[in-house]
């Protein structure tokens, strides 16, 4: 990859970043402690929000997996590391760091 190939995945990763911050402050709205008591709340209503509360705690979860993936293909561009496989070394794609700018494996060695 070159280098203008390398800064425009950059500028993609820096505004996913910012992006998945902006989602994980809204997503701790979500995660407010449910009212269980039966005298405010009726039962279908106090499990609708349990399970609302899970979702966003699953939502929460991947956010911040893929922000460290996020970070971690920032820190590989910075070191001159980004574009090559962890396991082969080999270049991986562009087409396939365009698609999911995150990805450390080539095609070949995904499935191992």
């Amino acid at each position: 990859m070159n280098e203008e190939e390398i800064e425009e995945i950059r500028q993609k990763l820096l505004l996913l970043r910012l992006d998945l911050q902006e989602q994980e402050v809204i997503g701790k709205e979500m995660n407010a402690t449910v009212e269980l008591d039966q005298a405010k709340v009726g039962r279908l209503s106090r499990m609708d929000a349990l399970q609302g509360q899970q979702l966003a705690l699953e939502s929460a979860r991947r956010r911040r997996h893929q922000l460290l993936k996020v970070e971690g293909a920032l820190r590989r561009i910075e070191s001159d590391e980004y574009g090559n496989c962890y396991i082969c070394d080999e270049e991986i794609d562009a087409r396939r760091l365009t698609f999911d700018p995150t990805n450390t494996r080539c095609v070949g060695c995904v499935d191992q």
